[in-house]
């Protein structure tokens, strides 16, 4: 649920703070007066594109930040960390975007800072907006089979048979590949062998080329090592070393304790310390010896070492990637050697997925059928109540000639407004109003299987008035008991059964213009006098009786 949204020098909006409720929202005002700067600022924290025009006249920067409420964040977490960005905090998420003239633009999402990408993915998820455009995306088959299989529930079906769709469609190819592809001669058979068998001669394995390098890591320098070892040696216990100089001082403290007996303990640990640089000198010793390489080793080292460095840069820079050439070679010459025994069993196998996804595509059309009924029946009863009283829709489940990513089969949305007519595909639907209602029915169907947490309608009671206002009211009433409704609206009649409501003004003088946005915090005379307004004259006394009855109908 959206609870705080911040807006600062969008378009000839100067700076507002707004806190929302739950429930219907209604945004009002008068014509021209600036009512799209929310819906603005909503789309540009939902990820809409935008330009620097939006920035208002005469400042740098605009900015918008909103503070959203999730009573189970769980998919919202989920979206979170799928993008590497920070979880909701208790369930809240924040947004900021912001767009300045002469610097980059910035967006954050929980304080970590984001792409314009992922806060479109966020806004998928939070944000739904229907609006003079909404009706047109309704005509698109692609849309409307998309909300079919929203309600049948389709969504973890169409998942698993879209992945099996394109394993089945990669296998085709690769098929189509084998058949058509032209054979190796002997010459290019020779050349794939003699490949492969570089590859052997080193013995790529990770184990095996992790200690490759670190023998000739030991081999290269040890000409160097040897010296180093042998000088440690020498200094510990050869002549003149510390072990001969420590010697001498062991004498003296010899005859120290003849004079002083209480001083054997300092002549024992002088003999303890001569005996350890004894053996660290010995051990120094043995590790020059260690590191005398034989020169046949040194040799074999090093031509394994070229041949490894060889095939790394011809067929990639890691093992995975050389082990993956080796294996596409290997698979080449195994294709040359039973062409049409390798493509028998990758036909079978193409075969078995196709006739599962057959069967999967077949129980996916029988759920849209039977969902298609439904909805349409649900949705035409309603249009009766929007104004519709002889309408008839229809959902036509269409076969298609073969596999899709989306199954066997799409849909087309049927619609006749009135009585005598035949049914047409709705982009056949002359008035934007009556395709705004269908969206709207078809939305409050919809609702129960729509998770989408905020529904903002932007004029979609346009074209309509009275009666049709009021049921168009009354309906986003009642999607506003499983959702977040925000609608923009010149209706009294819709304005007057929201339970929460925002007016919009536009204030001039000589020099300047300026939007405000303001709550009518729950006044009911505020209320009363801004939908008498709407009726024509806020100091009309039938404009505020009527005004009255609406709200008193509530």
């Amino acid at each position: 649920m959206l609870q705080h949204i911040r807006i600062k020098n969008l378009a000839l909006l100067d700076e507002v703070r707004l806190e929302f409720d739950a429930g219907f929202t209604a945004v009002t005002g008068e014509t021209g007066a600036g009512k799209s700067v929310l819906l603005g600022a909503l789309g540009l924290l939902s990820g809409a594109r935008t330009d620097k025009g939006m920035i208002r006249q005469g400042q740098d920067r605009l900015e918008v930040e909103a503070a959203l409420y999730f009573d189970d964040a769980g998919e919202m977490n989920g979206l979170l960390e799928a993008t590497g960005l920070p979880q909701c905090e208790e369930g809240v998420l924040l947004l900021q975007r912001s767009i300045h003239r002469s610097k980059m633009p910035k967006i954050q999402i929980n304080g970590s800072m984001a792409t314009l990408a992922q806060l479109q993915a966020l806004g998928e998820s939070w944000i739904d907006f229907h609006g003079p455009g909404e009706p047109q995306k309704l005509f698109q088959e692609k849309r409307q089979l998309a909300m079919l299989d929203t309600y049948a529930g389709n969504g973890p079906a169409l998942e698993a048979y879209a992945a099996d769709y394109r394993s089945w469609r990669a296998a085709l190819r690769e098929i189509e590949d084998l058949a058509t592809g032209e054979r190796l001669d002997a010459d290019e058979v020779a050349f794939i062998r003699k490949q492969i068998q570089k590859i052997d001669t080193v013995d790529v394995s990770q184990e095996s080329i992790e200690e490759l390098e670190r023998d000739y890591t030991r081999m290269s320098g040890a000409q160097e090592l040897v010296a180093l070892a042998g000088d440690c040696s020498a200094g510990l216990v050869g002549e003149q070393g510390v072990n001969d100089a420590l010697g001498a001082v062991i004498a003296r403290l010899e005859a120290l304790v003849g004079l002083d007996p209480d001083s054997r303990g300092l002549l024992e640990r002088a003999r303890s310390l001569q005996i350890e640089l004894q053996d660290l000198g010995d051990e120094v010793g043995r590790l020059a010896t260690d590191f005398d390489f034989d020169p046949g080793a040194v040799e074999a080292a090093t031509e394994r070492m070229n041949l490894w460095q060889e095939i790394r840069r011809k067929f990639g820079g890691t093992v995975e990637a050389v082990l993956e050439k080796r294996a596409a070679l290997a698979q080449k010459i195994a294709i040359q050697g039973d062409l049409e025994g390798i493509l028998k069993k990758k036909r079978q196998a193409a075969g078995e997925l196709e006739a599962e996804l057959k069967q999967t595509a077949a129980k996916i059309t029988a759920a849209r059928k039977k969902t298609a009924t439904t909805l349409a029946r649900k949705a035409a009863k309603l249009l009766q109540a929007l104004g519709f009283k002889k309408a008839r829709l229809e959902i036509e489940i269409v076969p298609e000639k073969s596999l899709q990513d989306h199954g066997d089969s799409y849909c087309r949305f049927l619609f006749a407004p009135n009585a005598g007519q035949d049914l047409q595909p709705l982009n056949k639907i002359a008035s934007s109003g009556e395709t705004a209602r269908v969206m709207l029915a078809l939305k409050t169907v919809l609702a129960e299987s729509d998770a989408t947490p905020l529904l903002v309608f932007d004029e979609v009671d346009a074209n309509v008035g009275g009666e049709v206002g009021r049921a168009v009211g009354a309906e986003l009433k009642r999607l506003a008991q499983k959702h977040q409704v925000l609608c923009v609206t010149h209706l009294p009649q819709v304005a007057s059964l929201a339970q929460n409501h925002f007016v919009v003004e536009k204030m001039q003088d000589s020099k300047s213009t300026k939007v405000a946005i303001a709550p009518l915090d729950g006044s009911r005379g505020a209320r009363l006098e801004e939908l008498a307004r709407m009726l024509g004259d806020r100091k009309s006394a039938s404009a505020r009786a009527h005004a009255e009855e609406l709200l008193g109908a509530e």
